[in-house]
């Protein structure tokens, strides 16, 4: 990854227990109403949260409360850290970063939860309304074992506040028993959808993945703002895509791929690899990362503002980073880590699925875009593109 393609969003969710939701990562509107970021987070400040205890490098608390994903952390790591560093984790999950931040605001540093796990873009107006506190980077020296390109991201350059828990990007699946020719690019998905796979289609349920594949296919930037853009995205998205679609799905790994329920599935790649680990005939789906251009996104750990154990918080952002953790963390959730030869450890371990799913070359990563936080017209397509689905 370049140093001129800072990484920006996340992808899949999932914590312990799992938590059915229909929100995803991206949105910003819902639960705020269809108001503005700015607007939203500024209504999220959270004062107060200074007399918070500090992280010196004391004793660990004996408690630690994780707000994250669902079904996003190795049930193995959460284990082995309090059987060897003693604290009793507690995950909470959320369905979106608007609930997340909702959360943080609402309570004004007395939320009670200690690490949390925001999507790239969302990161800076958290800074800004108070919502997350600094690292003692001392207390985490496993900061080293993470690999440089993925530290000093635009939405925090000195990782202050936040460092890369995974990265990933977008695709789509298809089942090579029904659609039998080679499916490369956006503008093929987009005629499947219209042919073999009609009314046998999903999409996943989340706002710039429905426009974002006729951007990429017309080589349009998919952060474009320019209403003729998005007219062009809405008439050809509402009358020439929808009739098709049948289900809007952000996990199809966990239900569609391995029951073989659809025939072409718009997919993160950790998901489509989760699909492909539990179908009984794995060879039956082709994982394909869209060209000419896809997205990528990062999820990353930060300590929320007033964590009431900020000793184990520390502690626990130091455990996953190490390499030997991090690999049990990408091979449960399908993610790349960001660690330092996570990809020569996820080799030796002869793990299933590497290329094209977890790992990327550079020139691959280079055609990559990062996002920005839903706009209203996003969202006004994808409801118009919804509505005519009959969803």
């Amino acid at each position: 990854m370049t140093a001129k393609h800072p990484v920006n969003i996340l992808a899949p969710a999932q914590a312990v227990p799992i938590i059915a939701r229909e929100l995803s990562r991206r949105r910003l509107f819902g639960v705020a109403g269809g108001v503005g970021a700015t607007a939203f987070l500024a209504a999220c400040s959270s004062p107060g949260a200074g007399s918070a205890p500090e992280a010196t490098g004391g004793a660990l608390e004996g408690d630690l409360s994780i707000y994250t994903w669902g079904d996003y952390d190795s049930p193995d790591v959460i284990a082995a850290f309090t059987s060897t560093e003693g604290p009793q984790i507690t995950l909470d999950s959320y369905s979106s970063n608007e609930e997340l931040l909702s959360k943080l605001g609402a309570s004004k540093g007395t939320s009670g939860y200690d690490i949390v796990v925001p999507t790239g873009i969302f990161v800076p107006g958290m800074i800004e309304n108070g919502l997350l506190a600094k690292f003692s980077k001392d207390l985490i020296p496993n900061l080293a074992k993470v690999d440089p390109q993925f530290l000093g991201q635009a939405w925090d350059p000195d990782n202050e506040y936040t460092v890369c828990k995974n990265w990933g990007t977008t695709g789509f699946a298809y089942d090579t028993t029904v659609i039998t020719r080679d499916l490369v690019t956006w503008s093929d998905f987009l005629d499947a959808v219209q042919n073999e796979g009609s009314g046998k289609t999903s999409f996943l349920d989340d706002p710039i993945e429905i426009v974002a594949p006729y951007f990429w296919a017309n080589g349009i930037d998919y952060t474009t703002e320019a209403e003729d853009d998005y007219a062009a995205a809405e008439t050809f998205m509402v009358e020439k895509i929808a009739p098709h679609i049948a289900a809007f799905e952000s996990y199809p790994g966990g239900s569609i791929i391995p029951q073989n329920t659809q025939v072409l599935v718009q997919s993160w790649n950790g998901d489509a690899r989760l699909g492909k680990l539990n179908s009984e005939d794995p060879e039956r789906w082709k994982w394909v990362l869209g060209s000419p251009t896809t997205e990528l996104w990062m999820d990353n750990w930060a300590i929320a503002a007033g964590a009431p154990h900020p000793e184990a918080a520390h502690a626990f952002i130091d455990y996953v980073l190490d390499p030997a953790n991090a690999i049990q963390e990408l091979d449960y959730i399908g993610y790349n880590t960001g660690t330092l030869d996570i990809e020569s450890l996820a080799r030796d371990a002869q793990l299933e699925f590497l290329d094209g799913y977890i790992f990327y070359p550079e020139e691959t990563v280079a055609t990559m875009q990062t996002g920005t936080v839903t706009n209203q017209m996003t969202l006004d397509v994808y409801n118009k593109v919804k509505a005519a689905a009959g969803a």
